[in-house]
């Protein structure tokens, strides 16, 4: 990815703090537009969403979590509909937070209606209300707007068309549009290609090579040309590999791929597959024709010859770079169109560089180690990778269609499992076929053993529910951990009259009869309640726009707030506000107001906790966290969806010091008697 393309993902996160975005426009429109008492029409609702943006679908079960487009037309006599709304082709996807399966569309949305019409002079309006999220910035956004369809004498118009602010989020596979997660992935793929010249197909080849170009050439000029054009054919035959695969493996395919059980059981059983071969149990090799007059070709003068000397390694060592090769493909399937590619650039980059250098400086030759058993321990070990990796796939097609297969404590049975025979094997206890017959144990594989035995160590405890987070990308979810001893002695500890923090409000809650906040925290779901409690105990408000269909906000809650350096300061520093944007608990009469953002009048909790949102902070998604002093006054710039314990910490103890400077200001400025 270029520089310039990750500065502008940059600037378009902090831009995106106080704007308000707009993520989908929508155009209507009625068929055929000059319908007649009698007739039956179709209406078209068709949004065009932005890139890297997503809108749930409307038919999907709306408990699950994330919030569905929902069209509500108004009764009048001059029409009826007929049969339901249709959402035209939705794709399907699978949240592993909310547990269940939700629809969605990219890049374009398209619902219909069909209506019968009913008198000549027609009035058809209502409105719709959905929900768009980003897996760039991690914000979702709800949204209502109306829409109308007057009869007249040039034929049915469309009233209400456009987009309109108001209301949040995701799509599961995180990694498919994340700028950050292609560069973590790179370097995966390029420590891949550095671990593929360890191998006993590859490593054997740099004297070869080097052998090759210094007696093709003795001229110092054309050796440095030769072997320039050596390691960039190199790093070009990958590319084109990832080139030609990468229109099968764009955002459309991601989510096909992300829950689907087929091709996740076929990546499990290919990952497996390369492990046995790893092992040494089969080769995985091209055909000895091909590849001898591939090599013939490497003969041939000029550049030319170099060029097929570069195909001639690539193919010869596809016995051992097959399953490398392999895993990153299948790794990056389903991601962004680049991902292929640019996987595919960092791997053969690794594995080029050191071929080029050994060509233009063939002295350095006497400075590796000669071949031994030890290239087939590397093989073996990195086996034992892809082992352990093969179940994460075949995880989630468990997870996703239900089968409870390979629950948390069996997942990590296995790799426990997996992780101790790799001990074992550094350690020279198990012998396998390609094996030296070495009785003593090297210096390296001692170190990689006691390394290997302490991650096996750190996996035990998350038999008895500990949550392991660092692996939290690689685990199946904690609900599925059948016996977690630390939740069960948390509760046996607190009792049955256990009320959490009730001391730490000055009055009882509004709504905490259906809104709460996680790990326990008490706090309030009313600005105004928040606000009068922050004046009487003199602590500054935390402010936390959240929604019930936020997956987002349910993310940073389990991966930030979690944290005892975050839940301890909301706890005991602050008033805690949650303000969920997407109620839809209508308050009284006497509590509606008409927004002067809209012009509309606002009268559920969440609407008027958005149009909070919008009039005083000019922003619109959610996670959005505020910290305000006790008259209501900002006291730092919000922040957002960020994964990062400690920036979000930073981000509480700037607001806290801030307010404390406020307060001795004010002390100091108290006359003395």
């Amino acid at each position: 990815m270029r520089l310039s393309v990750l500065l502008s993902l940059l600037i378009s996160w902090f831009t995106g703090i106080g704007q308000i975005l707009e993520p989908a426009k929508w155009q209507n429109s009625i068929e055929p537009s000059q319908p007649g008492a009698g007739d039956e029409v179709t209406i078209s609702f068709k949004a065009t969403i932005d890139s890297e943006w997503y809108l749930y679908s409307s038919d999907f079960d709306p408990d699950l979590g994330p919030m569905v487009t929902e069209f509500v037309f108004e009764p009048d006599d001059s029409y009826e509909l007929i049969g339901d709304l249709t959402p035209v082709e939705p794709k399907q996807g699978y949240d592993s937070l909310f547990e269940g399966y939700y629809t969605y569309f990219k890049g374009t949305g398209l619902f219909t209606q069909k209506v019968k019409i009913l008198k000549e002079s027609f009035w058809i309006k209502g409105y719709y209300a959905y929900q768009v999220c980003s897996d760039i910035t991690g914000q979702c956004i709800p949204f209502e707007e109306d829409f109308s369809f007057v009869s007249s004498s040039a034929g049915a118009s469309a009233l209400g068309e456009g987009s309109g602010p108001e209301k949040n989020r995701l799509l599961s596979q995180r990694d498919v549009s994340d700028p950050y997660a292609l560069w973590s992935f790179m370097v995966v793929a390029f420590l891949a290609g550095l671990a593929a010249l360890l191998t006993p197909c590859v490593f054997p080849m740099i004297p070869m090579t080097v052998t090759y170009f210094t007696g093709r050439d003795h001229h110092k000029k054309g050796r440095i040309k030769n072997s320039l054009v050596y390691g960039i054919s190199i790093i070009l035959i990958y590319v084109v590999i990832g080139s030609i695969l990468a229109p099968f493996m764009g955002p459309e395919t991601a989510n096909d791929l992300a829950t689907g059980w087929l091709p996740n059981v076929l990546f499990f059983l290919v990952f497996v597959i390369f492990a046995l071969s790893f092992f040494g149990l089969f080769e995985i090799t091209l055909p000895s024709g091909f590849v001898n007059k591939v090599d013939r070709m490497g003969d041939k003068g000029g550049l030319i010859g170099v060029f097929f000397m570069a195909l001639t390694l690539v193919l010869v060592s596809f016995s051992c770079t097959g399953p490398l090769v392999g895993s990153i493909l299948v790794e990056s399937a389903g991601g962004l169109v680049l991902k292929p590619i640019m996987g595919m650039l960092a791997f053969s980059a690794a594995f080029a560089i050191p071929f080029t250098l050994f060509a233009l400086f063939p002295g350095w030759l006497s400075s590796l180690p000669k071949s031994g058993g030890w290239l087939n321990s590397v093989k073996v070990v990195l086996g034992f990778l892809e082992l352990a990796f093969a179940f994460k796939f075949l995880s989630i097609a468990d997870q996703a269609y239900h089968w409870h297969i390979l629950d948390r404590e069996v997942y990590l049975s296995i790799w426990i499992v997996i992780f101790t025979l790799m001990g074992f094997y550094l350690m020279g206890k198990i012998k396998l076929p390609g094996d030296s017959d070495s009785k003593t144990t090297s210096v390296p594989g001692l170190i990689l053993a006691i390394i290997t035995f302490s991650f096996v160590v750190y996996l035990i405890p998350g038999l008895f529910g500990a949550p392991l987070k660092s692996l939290a990308g690689y685990l199946p979810p904690m609900s599925s951990h059948d016996f977690n001893i630390s939740e069960i002695v948390r509760n046996e500890n607190r009792g049955s009259n256990y009320i959490p923090y009730e001391n730490d409000l000055c009055e009882e809650p509004l709504y905490a009869d259906f809104l709460e906040l996680p790990h326990g925290l008490r706090g309030y779901f009313d600005y105004d309640q928040a606000l009068a409690c922050a004046r009487e105990s003199n602590k500054p408000i935390f402010i936390d726009f959240t929604g019930h269909g936020c997956v987002n906000c349910r993310e940073m809650e389990a991966r930030v707030w979690v944290e005892p350096e975050v839940l301890n300061r909301l706890r005991e520093r602050f008033i805690v506000a949650a303000l969920y944007v997407d109620d839809k608990t209508v308050l009284p009469e006497s509590e509606w107001y008409t927004s002067e953002y809209d012009n509309k009048i606002k009268k559920t909790i969440g609407k008027q906790n958005a149009d909070f949102q919008i009039t005083r902070f000019n922003n619109n998604a959610q996670p959005f966290y505020v910290i305000l002093d006790q008259n209501g006054n900002l006291l730092v710039e919000p922040t957002a969806y960020d994964l990062n314990v400690s920036s979000f910490v930073a981000f509480l103890d700037k607001g806290l010091e801030k307010f404390n400077q406020q307060a001795g200001s004010l002390t100091s400025a108290i006359p003395t008697e």
